[in-house]
Order: C-alpha cells, then sequence, then structure tokens
C-alpha cells in the first residue's frame, strides 16, 4: 500500500516521464504483438485439417464422400440406451479441426436428428474450429409455412435447433422450399440435382430430345423450365388440387405430350400418389413413355407397390436416402450417385474456394 500511496503523489515531472515511457512502451508492444501476430497467420495453414463423420442415418453416402476425399470417416459410436435415449461417442480428436457431419432426415427421422444434434454439439465443445452439417435430405422441409391455423413452421424449429447446437454451416440438397435458407442465421449451401439429373437423362433416354420435361405440380416449375431450357426440350405441367394431405382430388395437364417421352420430376417422392396419378394421366393425353426422377426417394407406405404396379419405365432418384431395399422390392428403382458433388462441397468449403460451380455442373 505503502508503495502504490508513493507512486500516486510523485510530481508533474515524474507523471510526464512515467507516461511517455508507458506510451513508447505501450506503442513499442502493439507494433512487436502486431508483427507476431501478421507473421503468424502468414505461416498458418489456411484452414485447420479436415474430420467427416457420419451419423448412423447413411453410413454408405457417407463411406462414397470419404473415398472420394481420400479420407477415413471419423472414428464414432452412436447408440441408445435402455430407456432409448440417443448416445455418442466422437473417438478421435476434433481440436482445432474443420468438422464435417453427414447424416440425411430419412428413416427414423426423430433419432437421427437428435443423433446429429448432439453430435454437432459434442465437436463443437470439444474444440472443434467450425462444424458443418451435411444433410442430403433436410427433415421437415416441407413444414416451412402457416397453411392452415395454428398450424407449426418446423422446418423453422429444425434450423433453430441447428444453430443453438453449434452448426457453423449447412449443407443440403434440393430443399422442397428454397425459402428455408432464410430461416438460417448461418451460412447455408443448397445443392441442386439437376447437373445428375441432365446426365442421366441425355445418357439413358436414346430419344430424349423428343421428350417432354413435366412437373407433376405448379410449384415445380422453375426446376423443370431450367432443366428443359439446358436440353433445348419442351416442358409441360400438371395443376393437381388436394383434399388433404397426401390425398388428390384432380388434376390438369397443361402441355402437349402426344406421342412424346413424358419424363416427370420432382424433389421428392414420398408415398408416390402424385407420381401414379401423373403417369397414368400423362398416358392419357397420348404419352409414349413415361419416367419419373426425384431428389429424394422417400417412398414411404404403399410407394413401393404402386411404382410396381405403374406404368413407369424407371423411377429415378438420388442416392441422398439409402435405397438398397427398395431397390430390392422393385426392378423400376434405379438410383443416381451425388456423392461426388457433396465431397466437392465440402473440399471446397474447406479450402475457402466458391460453391457456385457445382449448380450447374456436376464433378467426375
Amino acid at each position: 500500500m505503502e508503495d502504490i500511496h508513493h507512486l500516486t503523489i510523485n510530481d508533474n515531472e515524474s507523471n510526464h516521464d512515467d507516461e511517455n515511457y508507458l506510451k513508447t512502451r505501450t506503442n513499442s508492444d502493439s507494433s512487436q504483438h502486431s508483427y507476431h501476430r501478421s507473421n503468424r497467420s502468414s505461416l498458418c495453414p489456411r484452414m485447420p485439417n479436415i474430420k467427416v463423420f457420419g451419423g448412423s442415418s447413411h453410413p454408405e453416402l457417407t463411406k462414397l464422400i470419404c473415398a472420394r476425399l481420400g479420407l477415413e470417416p471419423g472414428r464414432v459410436i452412436t447408440k441408445k440406451f435402455s430407456n432409448r435415449e440417443t448416445s455418442v461417442e466422437i473417438n478421435e480428436s476434433v481440436r482445432g479441426e474443420d468438422v464435417f457431419i453427414v447424416q440425411s432426415g430419412c428413416g427414423e427421422i426423430n433419432d437421427n436428428l437428435m443423433e446429429l444434434l448432439i453430435m454437432i454439439n459434442a465437436c463443437k465443445i470439444a474444440s472443434a474450429s467450425r462444424v458443418t452439417a451435411v444433410i442430403p435430405c433436410f427433415p421437415y422441409a416441407r413444414q416451412d409455412r402457416k397453411d392452415k391455423s395454428r398450424a407449426p413452421i418446423s422446418a423453422k424449429l429444425v434450423a433453430n435447433m441447428l444453430s443453438v447446437a453449434g452448426a457453423d454451416h449447412i449443407i443440403t440438397m434440393d430443399l422442397h422450399a428454397s425459402q428455408i435458407q432464410g430461416f438460417f442465421d448461418i451460412p447455408v449451401d443448397n445443392l441442386f440435382a439437376e447437373p445428375a439429373v441432365i446426365r442421366w437423362i441425355s445418357l439413358h433416354i436414346p430419344d430424349f430430345k423428343n421428350a417432354v420435361i413435366v412437373s407433376p405440380d405448379a410449384g415445380g416449375a422453375k426446376r423443370v423450365t431450367s432443366i428443359a431450357d439446358r436440353l433445348n426440350i419442351d416442358f409441360a405441367l400438371i395443376h393437381k388440387e388436394r383434399k388433404r394431405a397426401n390425398e388428390i382430388d384432380s388434376m390438369v395437364l397443361v402441355g402437349d405430350v402426344t406421342k412424346r417421352i413424358a419424363i416427370l420430376v420432382d424433389d421428392m417422392a414420398d408415398t408416390c400418389g402424385t407420381f401414379e396419378c401423373a403417369s397414368q394421366k400423362l398416358l392419357s393425353a397420348g404419352a409414349s413413355k413415361v419416367y419419373a426422377i426425384c431428389t429424394h426417394g422417400i417412398f414411404s407406405g404403399p410407394a413401393v407397390s404402386r411404382i410396381n404396379n405403374s406404368p413407369f419405365e424407371a423411377v429415378v432418384v438420388t442416392n441422398t436416402i439409402p435405397q438398397e431395399a427398395n431397390m430390392q422390392n422393385s426392378n423400376k428403382i434405379q438410383v443416381i450417385d451425388v456423392s461426388m458433388m457433396f465431397s466437392e462441397a465440402i473440399r471446397r468449403t474447406h479450402n475457402g474456394e466458391s460453391v457456385s460451380y457445382l449448380f450447374t455442373q456436376m464433378p467426375l
């Protein structure tokens, strides 16, 4: 206390000397700190190392993505306690790492969503530099608006949960409604299956120049016009009215498909009631053949039996959702591999490169 009191009652000259010394010392330390900081940043790698973990929803897709990146999937154990609580153990260090967690919104959706949230949080509190959730099929994407009184906007709730869990970035594919990106306060990269669809059509439909791209509802008009423009062929759309969810009242075809191949394109197929009715409508309008292509093949309930009994030449889906079991039960279901699009998106995100190339081109 005496020393402090002594310093406080120094004369003005002494105070000026101290101020000059402190000023000189502070400026010197500041410049030295600035030099070390700038020098350190130039010597550090541009981004931290990368780790890719996979949840239990789609391990095959995780393996394909890691194989294309030349990585081993991160070691993680996911299990259930006897009371059905989800348990996650990250079995390797993620401190300072750029972490990507692959988990699709399929199967036991609620369990898989909870597993994803826990994995994100586990990596975040283990000092991961950044955590990116790679969600090929975004869960609850169809509940994106209040279409009636007291209806929840569940997609917004899922967005909030992902952000609160600690996700820094989202990579997904063909959101049911693109405005879902606005539900997040973090970056969202919504990849398109369009390049893969165009490539499949040009390789597997010999007479595709005589085809018509058809949207099964008015909401998909933008999607089919984009594909039709790139293939330089015509498009049509079907206007449908629903009495209630998953139940169609009537359909009206807008466009000409007489003696032409009709290719139905949609973002997802659930019970396939829309596809079944649309195929009948197109055949009655004079279409010679009917194909169906969608990004997310959910195929719940009677979907597979409807596909088997339908006049489709093929029902083509991407592997954002596992299709092994469905393919065993139907020889009409074919799969487009989109793992290269996700692996390239991960690589570009990790290296700080633009992802917009993937919106129009398909990496090989």
